[in-house]
């Protein structure tokens, strides 16, 4: 059974930092695409950074680029998302999602199969 679970969350100031968590378990294959997306109250939920855990391509939404750092251990099956230079805008839910095969091209939530339950990130200025 897939599982995907999420840690790290919680409140930060304005030009603070958090490091999220998503450990990943019962997948029979380890190449995949994991994702964080973010989902703030009445907006759309949308990829922020990607990662494929073959190749270590990465993939960032605009708006979080330098700020923003996806990483993959292997060892821990742990994909993490630090963030950094936090700002009010990035207050959202932070879920973490994973696909089998390639990350290019896939960043709608519906290419990916596999969501964790999210975790909550606010940053008061």
């Amino acid at each position: 059974q897939v599982q995907l679970v999420e840690s790290g969350g919680g409140s930060v100031q304005a030009g603070g930092s958090l490091r999220l968590s998503c450990a990943a378990s019962g997948f029979s294959s380890s190449g995949k695409c994991v994702a964080w997306f973010r989902q703030a109250p009445g907006g759309q939920r949308e990829a922020v950074a990607r990662i494929s855990t073959n190749s270590r391509i990465t993939y960032y939404h605009d708006s979080v680029k330098v700020r923003f750092t996806i990483s993959h251990d292997n060892a821990e099956s742990t994909v993490y998302l630090q963030m950094d230079s936090l700002k009010s805008e990035d207050t959202a839910m932070y879920y973490c999602a994973a696909r089998l095969g390639a990350c290019a091209g896939y960043q709608v939530p519906s290419s990916f199969n596999y969501w964790g339950q999210g975790t909550q990130v606010t940053v008061s200025s």
